[in-house]
């Protein structure tokens, strides 16, 4: 028996490729497949099943391009729904493996189709379960993503959610171990952990949501709360997952095109193409083209760019780190994006070698900051509510980033105004945007809000 787990930090995402006689289970696979492929062709394996956890909201999956290459099935558990040919097994429906089994144990409440699938040795016993969103370590998936789609409230997901756990997942051993689909960074839970894996007993003495004497209407009212609103890509990317998609070689053709500065300028004017540069933020800061959105390479890209660009269509002209362009078509079609029309060869050097203009961002060290607060400084801190809530420098008015654009009208138009998240990669993100916007007073403060305690300036809590 092999298990490898593919963990791809951008998305906190596991993915799982498991072996047995030379023949192979998939499971949640990303939308490029090459590393798939090229597993099982070293090993001399073949690969037999495409499992699907549940139609995913957070990135386009690869198992219709890893079905047309392989022939092998997707399946999905109960109740999914796709425009396409797939198997949609029944509870408790058994799959061989080579000398492994895996059983289908329908887990609805995350969606309605969110499937577990506990895999069995060759002795039969129970060893793992590769849980999807339903279950991760520190936590479990959140109610509210498909709720409008089936009709029901978050509550009445919650409640099903409650009962799968009991039902199909608490009852087994407790040296089981879990993998996830998630680790910590996902949108789709509250407060997972940075564990990608684990045993079953561990979870049910850390997991709140494991706990033997929590009710269910408890449980309903600590998983429905606090929840912050979804990504608005995450509809998209569903419509994709269940509908089809085109294959990601394609996007590549599309994408990778080399412009000198007058063809990715010609471009830009003609289609309105978002100009995104993902380089990292201080190369950002002291120079970039004017209108251009910071969304770094080196960060949480991908999901940053589905919440702050939204469309999945729009068309986008690309500045990056050199050799990491087809990298960055990459990952962003991992969320969607399909739409990349190419980019500047040569990069920022090629466009201040034309003689075209360039923008910048000020930014001021923390030390130097307690020189220039006072009651009357305005201070933006788009840091998340719960890190603003553990603490913050006084008279900073929190809006996270990813409400940015909903309240720009709380934004100082005119005055100067500084800005900080914890680290500077939010808060540069927040000054493309609204420089791009005509708001052009900002100043950012380097090294954000770790740098801000480091100083010694006074935190409120």
């Amino acid at each position: 028996m092999k298990i490898e787990q593919i963990y791809t930090g951008c998305l906190s995402q596991g993915a799982y490729y498991v072996e047995s006689d030379g023949e192979v289970a998939i499971i949640d696979p990303l939308r490029e497949i090459n590393h798939y492929l090229k597993l099982a062709k070293k090993n001399d394996a073949k690969i037999k099943f495409i499992f699907e956890t549940h139609i995913h909201a957070d990135f386009v999956s690869g198992h219709l391009t890893l079905s047309k290459a392989t022939g092998a099935p997707v399946i999905f558990g109960p109740n999914a729904k796709t425009s396409y040919p797939v198997t949609i097994a029944k509870n408790r429906e058994t799959f061989k493996l080579g000398k492994l089994t895996f059983v289908v144990l329908h887990t609805p409440g995350h969606t309605l189709e969110s499937t577990t699938y506990l895999l069995k040795d060759d002795k039969g016993k129970d060893h793992a379960i590769f849980t999807g969103d339903t279950l991760f370590l520190g936590d479990v998936g959140r109610p509210d993503l498909a709720q409008k789609e089936n009709g029901m409230t978050q509550e009445q997901m919650a409640g099903l959610l409650y009962e799968s756990l009991r039902t199909q997942i608490m009852p087994l051993e407790d040296d089981v171990i879990i993998y996830p689909a998630h680790g910590a960074g996902s949108a789709c839970g509250k407060k997972i952990s940075s564990e990608t894996s684990g045993t079953l007993g561990s979870q049910k003495l850390k997991n709140y949501a494991l706990n033997q004497e929590l009710s269910k209407a408890d449980f309903i009212k600590e998983l429905t709360s606090g929840l912050e609103a979804p990504p608005p890509y995450f509809p998209m990317n569903v419509k994709m997952n269940q509908e089809g998609y085109k294959d990601i070689d394609e996007v590549l053709k599309t994408g990778y095109k080399a412009l000198n500065p007058e063809e990715f300028e010609k471009i830009a004017n003609q289609s309105g193409a978002l100009i995104l540069d993902v380089r990292n933020q201080i190369q950002f800061a002291q120079e970039h083209i004017p209108q251009s959105i910071f969304i770094g390479i080196d960060g949480g890209f991908a999901p940053w760019v589905g919440a702050m660009i939204g469309d999945i269509k729009h068309p986008i002209l690309l500045i990056t780190p050199q050799g990491r362009e087809e990298e960055t078509i990459t990952r962003l079609s991992r969320v969607g994006f399909d739409n990349t029309l190419g980019f500047l060869d040569g990069g920022l050097a090629s466009w201040k070698a034309a003689g075209k203009e360039t923008d910048s961002i000020p930014l001021i060290e923390a030390s130097k900051l307690s020189d220039r607060i006072s009651l009357k400084t305005k201070i933006i801190d788009v840091r998340k509510i719960s890190e603003f809530n553990d603490g913050h420098l006084k008279n900073a008015l929190n809006i996270p980033l990813d409400q940015l654009n909903e309240k720009l009208d709380e934004i100082p138009a005119k005055d100067d105004f500084f800005i900080h998240c914890a680290g500077g990669y939010r808060s540069m993100i927040a000054n493309s945007i609204l420089k791009s916007r005509g708001i052009h007073s900002m100043i950012d403060i380097a090294g954000g809000f770790s740098a801000i305690k480091s100083s010694g300036i006074p935190i409120e809590v």
